[in-house]
């Protein structure tokens, strides 16, 4: 499936989850919901992926962080329930989609009136990383 189809089938899956339960929940909560969601529609989801971190080629750390999805091992998303997303939320998932290697990730703050307001994509430029190596 294409990055922007799957990825609006994470949004429509969101947007469904946030009508049901509203904002001001446990992140924990959205992400069993959202995985629940995204099933339903058919769409594979690993929840707590673990990701390694490697430095100069060698493993550091099994399970250095945890993803809190991974749709069709292809688009990271990061839950927050968050007054406001902060810049280091968006650096930290940009830093998951580097070390796994992935070019898009969702980053969706349920803590929002209006989910479209707490959603931001987040794009890995894989291509210009790989040549600049």
């Amino acid at each position: 499936m294409e990055l922007n189809q799957l990825s609006s089938k994470i949004i429509k899956a969101a947007i469904a989850v946030h009508k049901e339960l509203g904002p001001g929940l446990l992140e924990s909560v959205y992400q069993a919901c959202l995985a629940m969601e995204l099933k339903s529609m058919g769409v594979e989801v690993q929840s707590e992926v673990a990701l390694p971190v490697y430095y100069r080629g060698q493993k550091i750390d099994d399970q250095g962080f945890r993803l809190d999805l991974l749709v069709e091992d292809t688009i990271i998303v990061e839950l927050k329930s968050v007054q406001r997303v902060e810049p280091v939320h968006k650096k930290q998932l940009l830093s998951y989609l580097r070390l796994a290697g992935k070019r898009l990730g969702l980053l969706i703050n349920f803590n929002e009136v209006l989910l479209r307001d707490g959603i931001t994509r987040i794009i890995n430029d894989v291509d210009n990383a790989e040549r600049s190596r």
